[in-house]
């Protein structure tokens, strides 16, 4: 049962969301050849003062 975390900054839509875990789901059955009920994937948002990068934090 694979599981994938993607961690991403918050504010993308609902929309969006629903299309990337159905391109994960896609891409990772079809890779690995299980399937497609048993991929697993758990988004995590962080909010933009959470996030540095360079060492800025997004929310700068």
């Amino acid at each position: 049962m694979p599981t994938i975390h993607v961690q991403m900054l918050e504010g993308r839509s609902l929309e969006q969301k629903r299309n990337l875990v159905k391109a994960l789901t896609q891409a990772t059955a079809e890779t690995l050849e299980c399937n497609p009920d048993s991929v697993n994937v758990i988004i995590q948002e962080v909010r933009k003062e959470n996030w540095a990068t360079g060492g800025k934090l997004w929310s700068d």
